[in-house]
């Protein structure tokens, strides 16, 4: 789990009852557990406050309005992009007038993606990637040569 500092969740308290229009709508739709997928709101990330997270994919979305305009923006979204997959936590971004215009499209697309990363976690986490093939028997004694 990913948390921030003091001053960090009291930012992301106060921003929870300052949500965009398209943050709300995106929020009313994400609340339902679409796929099963539980996120929360305003997270505290670090330094950060994220827009919603999907702590089970560590999965950040980030709604783009208009505020994300602009090469300083640009940048700061960089940064904060790198900072986040440090701790292995991937960024969506969705802009502001997709969510408005076809909420429905958005969502699926989160779904999408939180399912795509919990097949992949679920592979790593079970360690699928076998070092001999068990058919061929167990792998040589070391200083056995393969011929």
């Amino acid at each position: 789990m990913i948390t921030g500092p003091r001053d960090t969740v009291k930012r992301a308290r106060q921003l929870r009852s300052e949500m965009s229009l398209p943050e709300t709508r995106l929020w009313r739709a994400l609340r339902q557990r679409p796929g099963g997928f539980k996120f929360r709101r305003q997270h505290p990330a670090g330094e950060y406050v994220l827009d919603f997270y999907c702590a089970a994919v560590k999965l950040a979305i980030e709604v783009d309005g208009m505020a994300h305009d602009g090469e300083a923006a640009v940048k700061r979204d960089e940064a904060r992009s790198r900072s986040l997959r440090s701790q292995h936590v991937d960024t969506l971004r969705v802009p502001a007038k997709v969510i408005l215009d076809d909420l429905e499209v958005v969502v699926s697309r989160i779904v999408e993606v939180c399912s795509d990363r919990a097949e992949k976690m679920k592979v790593r986490q079970k360690g699928y990637v076998p070092l001999h093939h068990p058919a061929d028997g167990p792998p040589p004694r070391a200083g056995e040569d393969m011929a």
